[in-house]
């Protein structure tokens, strides 16, 4: 029997289909329909994916590229296809991204600070061990190691 030709809107996908297109496991696809982001159809045992639920994933992985919870991208992907009026669906979007653009600077900010304060620590501890190679008299002993002690806590 000839296959009939389907417009895109018909065009059904396998779970393995969306698996290879977007490089992700069918294990995570299930996931993702398990929290609402899809709803295929059942053909017997099998999943069948519309071009919505293809749609929906991309706009899924899009998402978490971007740092969205699953959520979020639900509740943004929902909006989206609802048929209120754009303009409050788009404000929702850009107040979400604002959002999360202050949420990943605050961890810019604190990666910054984290990263300070090791190579601190890595100069200290650069000194300590030149310190040690010049091979210090014994008398010297003492005071050199309440000197690494005072290097390490940060006291000078």
């Amino acid at each position: 029997m000839p296959a009939t030709p389907r417009s895109k809107d018909e065009r059904s996908y396998t779970i393995t289909e969306l698996a290879q297109e977007f490089d992700i496991t069918p294990r995570a696809i299930r996931f993702y329909e398990d929290v609402g982001l899809l709803e295929p159809t059942r053909k017997g045992r099998n999943r069948v994916y519309s071009q919505r639920d293809r749609t929906r994933l991309k706009l899924t992985l899009r998402g978490k590229r971007l740092g969205f919870t699953l959520t979020e991208i639900r509740d943004l992907v929902t909006m989206y296809e609802s048929p209120a009026d754009t303009g409050a669906q788009l404000e929702a979007f850009r107040s979400a991204l604002a959002q999360h653009r202050r949420q990943l600077e605050q961890q810019l900010e604190d990666l910054q600070v984290t990263l300070a304060e090791i190579t601190q620590h890595e100069h200290r501890c650069a000194l300590l061990l030149a310190e040690r190679t010049v091979g210090a008299p014994a008398v010297r002993a003492a005071p050199a190691a309440a000197r690494r002690r005072r290097a390490l806590a940060g006291v000078r």
